[in-house]
């Protein structure tokens, strides 16, 4: 079950601050597994532990991924809750060498790294970003698309949704709403299907 919790804990929904700030070049960004339900006690751990072995420099953020969400109160008001995103996961920026990775698989509620936990493979700073902060990523893909135009009998390729990966035809534009209707063959049937234009691409 997920962990719910107010929206004040720190390292909530707004995700790593990636390029806001001076980074240590040789910084990576890791997906660490621990006990789930424990990954806050596993975070507040790990920098503890990081604080008593003067190791500050070799490491940055650590975070516990959280997606947020208004409910409505029984009074009427709105609240504002966080929910972990994955239990079992949480990401920790560091310099990889022996001493910090004996340093993080050491630390109590945490089982190891994803992969191989001898040697880790890093996920780049756009995929800790999806994984921390996904509004971030759909937001930055409806700007983008803010700036096309399409047209009806055009050719597009799905690439998002239950439809990613097949080849339409543009139907009818809703430009206002940046959306589409597109004719995608399924089954030898054409069947229209309604999507965004962050959700395709032209076919060149």
């Amino acid at each position: 079950m997920s962990e719910e919790i107010e929206s004040t804990v720190d390292g909530g929904a707004e995700g790593p601050s990636l390029g806001s700030r001076d980074r240590n070049q040789k910084f990576r960004w890791f997906v660490v597994h621990t006990y789930s339900m424990f990954e806050e006690k596993a975070k507040t751990t790990l920098l503890e532990r990081i604080k008593n072995n003067n190791m500050e420099a070799r490491f940055g953020e650590v975070i516990v991924p959280k997606t947020s969400s208004e409910t409505v109160l029984k009074s009427g008001k709105k609240k504002k809750v966080e929910r972990n995103a994955f239990p079992g996961y949480i990401l920790v920026e560091m310099e990889m060498d022996e001493q910090t990775n004996h340093l993080v698989r050491d630390t109590p509620k945490i089982t190891g790294f994803v992969g191989n936990a001898r040697n880790p493979r890093p996920i780049t700073d756009e995929e800790a970003l999806r994984l921390t902060n996904p509004e971030s990523i759909k937001e930055a893909a409806k700007i983008q698309a803010s700036n096309l135009s399409f047209e009806k009998g055009e050719a597009v390729k799905v690439i998002d949704g239950a439809f990613t990966n097949f080849d339409g035809v543009v139907d009818a534009v809703q430009s206002d709403k940046m959306k589409l209707r597109i004719l995608v063959s399924i089954f030898g049937r054409e069947t229209p299907v309604e999507l965004e234009y962050s959700q395709v691409q032209k076919l060149s």
